[in-house]
């Protein structure tokens, strides 16, 4: 069933009638007006001033005692991962948006999401577990095989989402007939069928937990991702399009998109594998917390990237028109409406060079970095709660190096 909040957006693929409160332009929340440096008790947790990301996941891994993306070896000699391999190279040359996809869950920089699994084991080994038989936990990593089970179970959910969000729709007039059409049905063949197997494979390693809040948890994460789908405007090939900045503010149209593409998944992923460790409900729901707010800071650190002075040389390249400084860009200033609802049946035909230089000299970027902080400082006042120890200790560089990105 939909929540009644995701409801409201649901007519005729609008946000409706004035569904949240409107605000004035140039009139933001009282969080945005809040001084930058809130986040400096955040850097005492962290050895470095400055912490690299990359090497602040390499040493999270090192606690954990293994990569922890389920691209693991044991995936990649699989049958069925070498025949979707295989499969992909046939799509090389076309523009089908797999191969985006394909080339980003194999990307290791700092755009890289696969990184799910380790936040969800590194935060079982930060609050330990009880009363669990010892022929359950994994000796060498310091978490239990279901947690880790768990974890991997996270990282498919979120790639499968993201391989079915590869999908073209189809509609006359999209191609002509010919090569190109065939890419397209075959890119979407791969595609439709990838999802489909990581998602059977969530659903045997659920089963194998034999534990049914857990299965009811990730299951409704699910849920919550088909919702975000269905948030909002979109063009003929469902990508999301702003709504006027009269009918809703920017930070419920972002947290709301944003939370259920994502921020529930991590959230309910902490949180069960914390039930699964015995602890009580409430202190389940602090590990709610803090996945949901990392995530939310993640979200807007990947936002803020088309939009950082480094990111000039991409100029002109697509980038999600419902991130964050977009939409406060919108708040600040209507007329950047017009530009956008160009693309009301493709994004494509949106200037995105025009809008990436007028949301850069904004503020939306400058709200988008507050908006980071914010999250990231309530997912380390959630961290505190936690006896310290290394596991804590990575989770807390991992989150500084977010504002390094």
């Amino acid at each position: 069933m939909l929540t009644s909040k995701v409801s409201k957006y649901l007519m005729r693929g609008s946000l409706g009638a004035r569904t949240l409160t409107a605000r004035p332009a140039g009139v933001f929340p009282a969080f945005l007006h809040t001084d930058c440096g809130r986040l400096s008790a955040v850097s005492q947790h962290a050895h470095n001033p400055k912490p690299d990301w990359n090497k602040a996941v390499s040493e999270a891994e090192k606690i954990v005692g293994y990569p922890t993306s389920f691209l693991s070896l044991r995936w990649l000699l699989s049958d069925e991962i070498a025949n979707v391999a295989l499969h992909l190279r046939k799509l090389v040359g076309s523009n089908h948006p797999l191969l985006k996809t394909a080339k980003g869950l194999l990307y290791n920089g700092k755009n890289n999401m696969q990184a799910w699994g380790l936040i969800v084991l590194l935060l079982s080994k930060a609050a330990g577990h009880h009363n669990v038989n010892e022929m359950e936990e994994d000796k060498a990593a310091g978490v239990l095989h279901s947690q880790r089970a768990l974890a991997e179970v996270t990282e498919m959910i979120r790639t499968s989402h993201l391989v079915h969000k590869g999908l073209v729709n189809i509609h006359p007039g999209l191609v002509e007939e010919g090569a190109v059409l065939n890419d397209m049905t075959f890119g979407n063949k791969i595609a439709l069928l990838s999802g489909d197997y990581l998602l059977s494979n969530c659903c045997v390693e659920l089963a194998a937990l034999r534990n049914q809040e857990i299965t009811e948890l990730m299951s409704s994460a699910v849920r919550d991702l088909t919702e975000s789908e269905f948030v909002g405007q979109r063009d003929q090939q469902n990508n999301p399009i702003p709504s006027h900045p009269s009918e809703c503010s920017a930070v419920d149209d972002w947290t709301l998109r944003s939370e259920l593409s994502g921020g529930r998944l991590l959230g309910k992923s902490c949180e069960g594998t914390l039930r699964l460790a015995g602890h009580n409900k409430e202190f389940s729901k602090e590990g709610y917390k803090f996945g949901k707010h990392l995530a939310l800071a993640w979200q807007a650190c990947l936002d803020m990237e088309p939009f950082m002075p480094s990111a000039q040389h991409s100029t002109g390249v697509g980038f999600s028109l419902v991130s964050a400084p977009v939409l406060f860009h919108l708040e600040y200033d209507s007329s950047l409406y017009n530009l956008i609802q160009v693309g009301a049946e493709n994004v494509n035909d949106v200037d995105y060079a025009k809008i990436q230089s007028i949301v850069s000299k904004g503020p939306g970027l400058a709200m988008t970095k507050r908006l980071r902080q914010e999250h990231s400082q309530k997912a380390m006042e959630v961290l505190a709660a936690f006896e310290q120890n290394d596991a804590r200790t990575a989770l807390s560089n991992i989150i500084v190096a977010m504002g390094e990105l």
